[in-house]
């Protein structure tokens, strides 16, 4: 069933700061991209999983990564995390982001200002909609995955139906329009309004909860990048 968000989303200023979406042809296809917002939990996968595959890389020329932390160089505490494991004053701790504790391997990427406003417009959207830190953890962590915090527009052939933005959502299924998904701060909120929707949310490991929102070919995929989400949450909240 399509859902139309947009009659519960405020309406969203396209201003001077509205990111554009990068639109790549040519490229692999897509994996674990969002296809509906729904509330019914999906169950989590075992086994490893396919990550976001060699797409958005090659689109972006960015060489991705699934090592762990000591095996790949990083430029900053986004990428590395704290150094003696105590937040910074008045920020959140790692239980607070995360609660359930990580499964998995854990996967990072080096991160350019383009990741990195978009990772703040996700982080500022958790906080107007009311989902606390937690929300955020989850919303950067699903946006790595789909489209490692690149806003992506149409890919052409290679693009997985109408899937587009930071959270790879479909017009098609109700997200919204494309000028609407491709804008970061309209794209966080739909993601968090539907997250809202999911009963129990808060206390569901956060590839449950990803996968319940975007009901990805890949569910355990979004495990992978709970750490690194909590590093760029901590030091931007």
């Amino acid at each position: 069933m399509k859902v139309d968000f947009t009659r519960w989303l405020p309406a969203i200023a396209k201003d001077s700061y509205r990111k554009t979406a990068l639109s790549v042809a040519g490229v692999a296809a897509l994996g674990g991209l969002a296809l509906a917002p729904t509330a019914v939990a999906a169950p989590v996968t075992s086994g490893p999983h396919q990550g976001a595959v060699a797409a958005i890389d090659r689109a972006t020329g960015k060489a991705a990564t699934q090592a762990r932390q000591d095996d790949q160089p990083v430029e900053s505490g986004l990428t590395t995390g704290s150094a003696t494991g105590k937040p910074p004053a008045g920020k959140p701790s790692r239980d607070q982001l995360i609660p359930h504790g990580i499964e998995g391997a854990q996967s990072r990427v080096p991160l350019d200002d383009a990741q990195l406003a978009n990772a703040r417009a996700i982080v500022d959207a958790a906080k107007k909609t009311g989902v606390g830190d937690r929300g955020a953890v989850i919303g950067v962590a699903t946006s790595l995955q789909e489209s490692k915090l690149y806003n992506l527009g149409h890919l052409g052939a290679y693009n997985d139906h109408d899937s587009q933005g930071l959270f790879q959502q479909r017009p098609s299924s109700g997200w919204g329009t494309p000028d609407q998904i491709t804008d970061p701060e309209y794209a966080a909120t739909a993601f968090f309004t539907a997250l809202k929707n999911v009963g129990g949310w808060q206390d569901l490991p956060l590839t449950t909860a990803a996968q319940t929102v975007q009901v990805s070919a890949f569910p355990y995929a979004y495990a992978q990048w709970e750490e690194q989400a909590a590093d760029i949450v901590q030091q931007m909240w």
